[in-house]
């Protein structure tokens, strides 16, 4: 599936949610469960017992009360710097957590202050120009394996005015199946998250059977700011001959919880 033929399916996905009255408030700019990690560092202190204070001897005959107290006091000191380590660490786990998973997955952040909208992109996807997009980034030699987002003007505040994350992929699935060339659409997963700046943002994976590219992994994102839908699409070929790998997956999948909104210029 092409990119702005997926794209032409999220965005008429999200317009048939709208009444009549509403849509021609949408105007479109062109024509026809995770592996990710989420935290680095576990948030949980190490278990009771490995912190549980000294056990008196049973084969010793004395037992000396101001040792006992010692350890403990020294114990509890323990358990109340593993507590602060754990929430410095948890503190800063956002920033710690993408530039360290960027480098891994060779990524890099990219950012169009004008659209006003930024995610982190495979670095060695080659950027191309398409009509109809804000951007598109495609794999060297295999250009059914891209990265694009289209921006649309729309008249809604939030994407809460659409319906749920399931209600609104459950209407793509139904685009998606509507098609000629689908062979079958399957929904994997409809989850909602808060952008830095506190907005809705929907994310979206499914899987679609097509006469036209075979089998793909589509991880969509969306969400609405300064009365702009925002859609990001990542597709993927996801063959049984040649499925997609893990460590791709962890790629895209950190691409898709990147998409965010910035500050107009």
């Amino acid at each position: 599936m092409r990119f702005l033929e997926a794209v032409l399916v999220l965005s008429n996905g999200f317009l048939d949610l709208l009444p009549l009255s509403h849509r021609n408030r949408f105007n479109h700019s062109y024509g026809p469960t995770s592996t990710f990690p989420r935290n680095l560092f576990p948030t949980s202190l190490p278990k009771d017992s490995f912190l549980s204070t000294r056990q008196p001897n049973p084969k010793s005959s004395y037992n000396d009360p101001d040792k006992d107290a010692f350890v403990s006091h020294c114990l509890s000191k323990r358990k109340l710097n593993l507590a602060i380590l754990a929430v410095f660490s948890y503190g800063f786990l956002p920033s710690m957590t993408e530039s360290i998973f960027a480098e891994e997955l060779e990524l890099q952040r990219y950012t169009d202050a004008k659209e006003g909208f930024t995610l982190l992109r495979p670095s060695s996807w080659i950027q191309v120009d398409k009509a109809g997009a804000a951007v598109l980034f495609e794999e060297a030699n295999k250009g059914s394996n891209n990265v694009g987002v289209v921006v649309n003007p729309v008249r809604l505040t939030s994407l809460g005015e659409f319906g749920s994350p399931q209600f609104v992929v459950d209407k793509l699935i139904q685009a998606e199946r509507r098609k000629e060339s689908t062979n079958g659409a399957e929904v994997i997963s409809a989850t909602e998250r808060s952008s830095q700046g506190g907005l809705q943002v929907y994310e979206f994976e499914y899987k679609v059977d097509s006469t036209r590219g075979g089998i793909k992994r589509i991880f969509s994102a969306a969400f609405v700011a300064s009365k702009k839908l925002y859609l990001l699409n990542i597709a993927h070929s996801d063959k049984p001959e040649s499925p997609l790998e893990v460590h791709t997956r962890k790629m895209l999948e950190q691409v898709l919880h990147s998409f965010d909104a910035v500050s107009l210029t």
